[in-house]
């Protein structure tokens, strides 16, 4: 972008830096101007009869199109502005920049939707991201600036010697990285194939081509103004909607001001479901399937033929009385689809008899929105005990979410991007003041949604649903279903499964705006899961060409090769990401928070430890990293659904104090913590050199023997 070309050394005067901001506040005032005329003219465009198929691919080619071009005039090879795009990004705009980082697809379409189906335990996750930042703002990321290292396994390597730290550091990276990335790209696949009408699968692969078309060219320069101009779209996208849904509902353009009242209403509502006859049938109906499935497991044998004469006998019944064709098919589909083995019937009964008693529960299985906790702390031992397992587990979600943000290297890499310690600093209040306008937004959104939902959604003749609804189950029936399960003609909330993913990007058509809001919003989300997935792949590839191959095995590497070889690299994580994402592995919350275990455990005690303790030593550091990291991934492989499948994990699930896998590094972390300190305390103390640079750090004003006192 004009104003942004490289400078020498990538240094620049204090008039330099100044001349740079206001080009840059330029850039990006005509750049929002034109974002907006854009959906403007959009939207006269629908209004004279373009289709929406149209208008969903003009958004998304004009959106890559944009960040491509920002990534080709801002290609580089020198080393500094590749790695930390030069050390000059001025703390407003790296407070975006981290904004865009962070708000993943997990924040822009996923938060909501938690919110949504999860009620007041949603709001751990907005807790625990935040404090996050606040952890960052005070422990990390001043004095990680001041270090002045390219990467996180790189400072791992200098604060604590040798090899073995830098090379835990770089598989830790990977892990939490690549698991967040293949997050990213599921989001980047339902939000290219709503926008595109294209399956999901190939839907990821063309997401991909707008991830790699910045990171590939101009690393962390390319990556950094990109964020920046997506951030602009993602947050205005985001609040239009909610703004709207507050007005259609309250007449205030505030939503926040109206939350506490259409929280009330809401509740009010639940009171009614709950007791609604046809809901207690919808929910008579799901407990009889599961009891079904529950029998058919006493004898599976006996139950798998009883299956297949039964579908046997429909099949023929239908052809004997000349049915529809369509019927037939249905028929013989379904006669094709029954388990072929005694192990496959086993799992298929399981998963429904699973599946029918998470829905045998008032209110589709999702808990009172205002209520804190299950359970009730005065009712009797099981309630009680309800009520401490959910409590421990909203607190053990905060810790983690608070302490994996603190740790994530993709996030910890942008404050090595400004040209001061001071910068590095505010950059964080930037970050924090962006990430809140979409955080404190979200549970608006869910309750303005699910009051809709409940009032005008519910209660709907089958044939007279609203649009949104057929689109959306079209789009992915594993998103959004509707079963007409009792009978009646008529929807209850029992008979309608919504998945998270989607309340965000339909919250256009469900309050009856245009379709071009919904385009927007779709790129707003597009914006936001490419925005992480380059600052993720860019963590991965520069680990390991700058960590493992320049720092390891070729010092003497050029810095044209090295980066020669973070592209390459680059290219071949997307591409496996992208292939695990296109395999569904798992929802993209859980994706998510497991990234956030795995930094956490693996990286805080490291990081806190190395700039506040200068007696933790490198065998401690090591060896504390791995033990919580193994702790945590060993409580996720014993304990997760989806990774028990992986591994073939056949004993019972045992949960420690109750605590779901999702927070895994509760035990991870305090694990490391332990073992760096006590491995530490037995084992030779950092050199002197080293012991001096942390002092440095920690006191750069204070000299003497007044720094050795202090930092002793």
């Amino acid at each position: 972008m004009a104003g942004m070309s490289n400078s020498p050394g990538g240094q620049v005067t204090t008039s330099g830096n100044a001349a740079f901001k206001s080009q840059l506040n330029k850039v990006y005032t005509w750049y929002t101007g034109g974002f907006v005329a854009f959906v403007l003219v959009l939207a006269v465009l629908e209004q004279m009869g373009l289709p929406r198929s149209w208008i969903g691919l003009i958004f998304l080619l004009a959106t890559i199109g944009l960040y491509a071009g920002i990534g080709i005039m801002s290609r580089t090879t020198d080393a500094a502005e590749y790695y930390v795009a030069g050390r000059r990004v001025p703390a407003i705009y790296n407070g975006m920049a981290t904004g865009a980082d962070w708000m993943s697809a997990a924040s822009f379409i996923g938060m909501a939707g938690t919110l949504y189906l999860s009620g007041f335990g949603g709001l751990a996750f907005i807790m625990g991201w935040t404090g996050g930042y606040c952890l960052v703002a005070l422990f990390l990321a001043p004095y990680l600036r001041k270090f002045g290292q390219f990467t996180i396994p790189d400072f791992l390597g200098e604060r604590y010697g040798g090899n073995a730290a830098r090379f835990i550091g770089i598989f830790a990276a990977i892990l939490c990285s690549f698991t967040y990335v293949v997050a990213q790209i599921y989001g980047v696949g339902i939000i290219t194939a709503r926008l595109t009408g294209l399956a999901f699968e190939i839907g990821v692969f063309v997401g991909l081509g707008g991830i790699l078309v910045c990171s590939f060219l101009g690393g962390m320069r390319a990556v950094t103004w990109t964020q920046v101009a997506q951030y602009i779209i993602l947050i205005i996208a985001y609040m239009i909607p909610v703004v709207w849904l507050g007005m259609k509902q309250s007449n205030v353009p505030v939503p926040q001001v109206a939350y506490g009242y259409k929280l009330q209403q809401v509740t009010e509502l639940e009171k009614k479901l709950k007791a609604d006859p046809k809901e207690l049938e919808v929910i008579a109906e799901f407990k009889k399937r599961a009891d079904t499935a529950a029998e058919k497991l006493k004898d599976v044998p006996a139950a798998m033929a009883a299956d297949k004469a039964a579908a046997n006998e429909k099949l023929a019944s239908l052809k004997s009385s000349n049915a529809p064709l369509a019927d037939v098919q249905a028929a013989e589909k379904a006669l094709a689809a029954l388990p072929a083995t005694e192990a496959d019937a086993k799992k298929a009964y399981t998963a429904a008899k699973t599946a029918n008693e998470a829905r045998a529960k008032p209110l589709a299985g999702m808990p009172v929105h205002a209520q804190q906790f299950a359970g009730d702390p005065n009712g009797d031992e099981k309630a009680k005990e309800a009520f401490d397992t959910s409590r421990r587990n909203f607190l053990a979600l905060v810790f983690c979410l608070m302490v994996g943000t603190a740790s994530l290297p993709h996030i910890l890499m942008r404050y090595y991007t400004t040209p001061s310690v001071r910068e590095a600093r505010e950059s964080v209040t930037w970050s924090l003041f962006f990430i809140f306008l979409l955080y404190f937004t979200a549970p608006a959104l869910a309750v303005l949604v699910k009051f809709e939902v409940f009032s005008n959604v519910v209660g709907t003749p089958f044939d007279q649903l609203p649009a949104w609804v057929a689109n959306w189950v079209r789009v992915d029936p594993a998103l959004l279903s509707v079963t007409d399960v009792n009978k009646d003609g008529i929807l209850q909330l029992g008979e309608m499964k919504i998945g998270g993913d989607i309340i965000v990007l339909a919250t256009p058509e469900i309050g009856g705006l245009p379709y071009v809001v919904s385009g927007m919003v779709a790129a707003g989300g597009l914006a936001a899961a490419l925005s992480t997935a380059d600052g993720l792949l860019l963590t991965i590839a520069n680990a390991l060409s700058h960590d493992l191959y320049y720092k390891m095995i070729d010092p003497n590497a050029s810095t044209s090769r090295r980066v020669t070889i973070s592209k390459i690299l680059l290219l071949v994580v997307a591409l496996a990401a992208a292939y695990v994402a296109s395999q569904k592995p798992a929802d993209i919350l859980f994706l998510v928070s497991a990234a956030f275990s795995f930094a956490a455990a693996a990286f805080f005690p490291a990081l806190v430890l190395g700039i506040f303790w200068k007696r933790a030593s490198s065998a401690g550091a090591v060896l504390g990293m791995i033990a919580g990291l193994g702790t945590t991934m060993y409580y996720m492989i014993h304990n997760q659904p989806w990774m028990r499948g992986v591994f073939g994990i056949t004993e019972p699930v045992s949960l420690w104090f109750g605590i779901q896998p999702i927070s895994a590094a509760t035990f991870g972390v305090p694990v490391g913590f332990a073992v760096i300190i006590l491995v530490s305390l037995f084992t030779p103390a950092p050199n002197k050199k080293v012991q001096e640079l942390i002092e440095h750090v920690r006191y750069p004003n204070l000299k003497g023997d007044m720094v050795k006192s202090l930092a002793s």
